[in-house]
């Protein structure tokens, strides 16, 4: 099987690149494209970034049911065909592609990071890099076996309609993996939406300087090292419970993210990652659950935590 027979149009490649797709039409969605472009052209080649990807692929081994690498390669080499959508720096899609090296792996960004994906993994002979809008990606319904949608849906115009459209790319038997957003406490939330209502006001540098010293709050509170006892305070959606003080504020107030194993910068990408881009929605379980159930797909597995609900759901 070719690359181009995947799509429903024409395409042209050059080595392993396929561009089909420019600008967005919608206003918020380029925002967020230009947002994303410049968080990964800031955090490409930077140091730790390597540690982060290694976080990230021990995430996703947790996030979607897999538990271990090598039931991950298992799983992959019995799909031909692969969609790693909204792939970022590509380094999922090429994880994918070393653990099943007879199947045809695409990564998908409508950021410009997939020109240094193409780059960077330039030797592995079945990924392809692709910039598409996963929204409509142009691929054959029935097409991709295995569709990663994994924490960049949230980031599209409508959501829903994308969940639908990388629904629809699924042949009987194919599995979509999707995460999204959970809503968290209500202080939180209104502060995330008044400030995305603001970002076009701000410059990318502006950004980068509150992300700098959102990572310095978070790791001052951290390095406090307090623990209290909240009260339920079901009004504002806060929890009760035992929290550091650190966590609390980011949970029901203002996402300071700092992980000590991470460098500063990536930390800083962390935080740009959250209140850079205009599009960035939040959903119940009730909410997921519903996408999930409108698009006829039955859950394979569901894992559900404070920051997120992902689960693999089969045609």
């Amino acid at each position: 099987m070719n690359i181009e027979d995947l799509f429903g149009v024409p395409v042209s490649r050059t080595n392993n690149l396929i561009e089909v797709v420019g600008a967005s039409q919608h206003a918020n969605q380029q925002q967020t494209n230009e947002a994303f472009s410049e968080k990964w052209h800031k955090l490409e080649g930077r140091q730790g970034i390597e540690e982060a990807y290694a976080f990230q692929q021990e995430w996703y081994l947790k996030l979607y049911g897999f538990e271990t690498e090598e039931n991950l390669a298992t799983f992959l080499r019995s799909k031909k065909t692969i969609l790693d959508a909204g792939c970022g720096l590509g380094y999922k899609a090429a994880w994918f592609a070393r653990l099943a090296p007879e199947s045809i792996v695409i990564g998908m960004d409508f950021s410009e990071s997939v020109y240094q994906a193409a780059v960077d993994y330039a030797d592995l002979k079945n990924l392809f890099f692709v910039r598409g809008d996963i929204a409509d990606t142009k691929l054959n319904a029935g097409s991709i076996a295995y569709v990663s949608c994994d924490q960049v849906i949230m980031h599209t115009e409508v959501p829903e309609k994308t969940f639908a459209h990388l629904s629809s790319l699924l042949p009987t038997g194919g599995e979509f993996a999707c995460y999204v957003y959970a809503k968290k406490a209500l202080p939180r939330e209104l502060l995330d939406d008044y400030f995305r209502k603001s970002v076009y006001g701000l410059t990318h540098e502006q950004i980068w300087e509150m992300s700098e010293q959102l990572t310095e709050l978070g790791k001052r509170l951290s390095e406090l090292d307090v623990k209290f006892i909240s009260p339920d305070i079901p009004l504002l959606g806060i929890k009760g419970g035992e929290y550091d003080i650190q966590r609390f504020i980011y949970w029901n107030f203002i996402k300071c993210f700092w992980n000590p194993r991470f460098t500063d910068e990536v930390n800083n990408a962390t935080n740009f990652d959250w209140y850079s881009p205009s599009n960035a929605k939040r959903f119940s379980e009730a909410e997921f659950q519903q996408m999930i159930s409108d698009n006829t797909l039955q859950t394979t597995f569901f894992h559900r935590e404070e920051a997120c609900y992902s689960g693999r759901f089969a045609r």
